[in-house]
């Protein structure tokens, strides 16, 4: 099994910046391939933010191009990802989800951070 930690969210003012952490944990977790990161707004359904591969590979929204930066730390056993959000908008509000999945199907999901941007 894979248990996510988020951490990171808060409330911040409109052009600024947070990053987000995710720490993956469990007895499976040297079989994790991508990581992600989702986001929930109040009455819009779960959208995808960023992901990134076991290789790096980097795919973001068209909404967070150019403002938010997705990274993954693989060292030492461990599986952390990382959300550098810059230039923040109130639309950018939502709680923010880390997701893991694995190489033999698995889907696993943290347990999610409040990202409040005020205007």
């Amino acid at each position: 099994q894979v248990q996510l930690v988020e951490s990171g969210g808060g409330l911040v003012q409109a052009g600024g910046s947070l990053r987000l952490s995710c720490s993956a944990s469990g007895s499976i977790i040297f079989i994790i391939n991508g990581m992600g990161w989702y986001r929930q707004a109040p009455g819009k359904q779960r959208e995808l933010v960023a992901t990134i591969t076991d290789t790096r590979r980097a795919n973001y929204a068209d909404s967070v191009k150019d403002r938010f930066t997705i990274s993954r730390d693989n060292a030492d056993g461990k599986k952390t990802v990382y959300l550098q959000m810059n230039s923040l908008k109130p639309e950018d509000t939502a709680v923010y989800y880390c997701n893991a999945n694995t190489k033999i199907g698995n889907d696993y999901w943290g347990q999610g951070t409040q990202v409040t941007v005020s205007s």
